[in-house]
């Protein structure tokens, strides 16, 4: 048995429009994503997430679901066009009333509510008024709706995220444009990222300064990094890998632990990555209570040579020209229907790294986990793959604990079958797989395994 700390956070983790449905009902209004997946082929298979798990009326049997997992923590997030349906202005009684519900009912059920402010799902008036995430005048308008979140569901959440994954939000939304709203530069992708920082910076000063002591809860970010191991030993790969790695996770949590954006973006970027003001910096430096990481695969860095291919869509940590990085998988690995590799030591060098660059924070998984097209025999789910990638990406976790590296929580992706953004349905992440036609429920085996993590807070080798 491998024990981890008695005050370790087990949970899973969710995203409105993954999983709610409803999508235009009860005064919520459209987002980039439900207008993003009308366009044909832009989803496969033409999915949507109108639907999805229906969460938005079965919540109340979903909340059971997780209590009868032992989930004693999940993490969700609020659909920023649910409470605001424009993105600002008159607030929806409704969307206030239904996360209210939802916060209470899993309090009365003993699980804690770790809410995500933004989780992809614009308010489509704010793209076409005010440019989304390239306009001057998001990051207030995101700092006055995180203000009304605090204010409605403050003291019963007590661990709040502001921005999830802001590097899928601005490279795959504004870069490569496979993700809303599915714009396509090598300048964009910079200006949407500064935006959520700073969107992620004024939310957290607001918190701070005007609910943090009267509701005794946290703020945080999440940011997304897979693993970037040199391919060879030589120092060019070396500095390849680790300048990937400063392209992807370093270009947010460097702002935020270190005051600026990473030396080799600015060099490399030159005017096309804005500038911050002292002022900014002052405001974002220390300004996450905790490391948010989602983290899923590992891939080979290389110094790029001319004939080089472009690293793929989602492998890339950035745009591959502003890099000179090349990427590739070896050959050994196994890999997950999304092919993605399954490389556990990978989990727990990026612990390492993360620890030893911002000296040492407290790191929460706020998603980790993987996805394989299960099988339904005889009405059960042989999920023996994913058995296997919790199984040893948790004994990783455990590693970087005994190295000292400071990991307090681990939330499993995801709670359920869910709407995969590009992939639609095809891809099965979750621990409880949905019957997307009828709508019901079923617990895999690698659910009742990750219960049974959780009730003896440790994994059995």
């Amino acid at each position: 048995m491998l024990s981890f700390p008695k005050n370790f956070t087990w949970g899973s983790a969710t995203s409105a429009y993954q999983i709610e449905g409803a999508w235009n009902i009860d005064g919520k209004g459209p987002s980039i994503w439900d207008s993003f997946c009308m366009i044909p082929a832009k989803i496969s298979n033409n999915d949507n997430g109108n639907k999805a798990c229906d969460h938005y009326h079965k919540f109340e049997d979903d909340i059971k679901m997780m209590k009868s997992l032992g989930l004693k923590a999940y993490r969700f997030s609020i659909a920023w066009p649910r409470i605001l349906p424009t993105g600002k202005g008159k607030i929806n009684k409704e969307g206030i009333r239904f996360y209210s519900q939802v916060i209470d009912c899993l309090l009365e059920n003993g699980i804690e509510p770790w809410v995500t402010l933004y989780h992809w799902d614009l308010p489509l008036a704010l793209q076409f008024e005010d440019d989304g995430w390239l306009g001057d005048s998001i990051s207030d308008h995101f700092a006055n709706y995180a203000k009304i979140c605090f204010e409605n569901f403050g003291d019963r959440v007590k661990n709040w995220i502001t921005i999830n994954e802001a590097w899928v939000a601005a490279m795959l939304g504004y870069g490569q444009g496979v993700f809303a709203p599915g714009r396509v530069s090598n300048v964009e992708p910079y200006l949407a990222g500064h935006n959520l920082l700073l969107a992620h910076g004024k939310a957290a000063k607001i918190y701070r300064s005007t609910f943090k002591s009267k509701q005794g809860g946290r703020i945080g970010i999440t940011n997304n990094c897979d693993w970037r191991e040199p391919l060879t030993k030589s120092p060019e790969d070396q500095e390849a890998a680790e300048r990937a790695l400063e392209f992807f996770l370093g270009w947010f949590a460097d702002p935020i632990y270190k005051g600026d954006y990473p030396e080799s973006m600015k060099s490399r970027l030159g005017e096309r990555l804005p500038a911050f003001t002292e002022e900014e910096k002052k405001m974002l430096l220390g300004s996450s209570d905790f490391f948010g990481l989602n983290h899923y695969t590992t891939m080979m860095a290389a110094q790029s040579k001319p004939d080089d291919p472009i690293g793929s869509v989602y492998g890339n940590g950035g745009l591959s020209d502003d890099q000179d990085v090349t990427l590739s998988l070896n050959k050994e690995w196994k890999l997950t229907s999304m092919k993605w590799a399954v490389v556990p030591w990978g989990c727990k060098k990026l612990l390492n790294w993360i620890a030893k660059r911002y000296n040492n924070p407290e790191i929460v998984i706020t998603e980790n986990g993987c996805a394989y097209d299960d099988k339904i025999i005889e009405g059960k789910i042989e999920d023996h793959h994913r058995l296997e990638f919790y199984k040893t990406y948790l004994e990783a976790c455990h590693e970087a604990l005994c190295d000292g590296v400071n990991l307090t929580g681990y939330f499993a992706w995801s709670l359920m079958d869910n709407f995969e953004w590009a992939s639609g349905y095809e891809k099965r992440f979750g621990l409880v797989h949905i019957d997307f036609k009828n709508l019901q429920r079923t617990p895999k085996s690698s659910a009742i395994w990750y219960s049974s993590v959780i009730e003896n807070n440790g994994i059995n080798i």
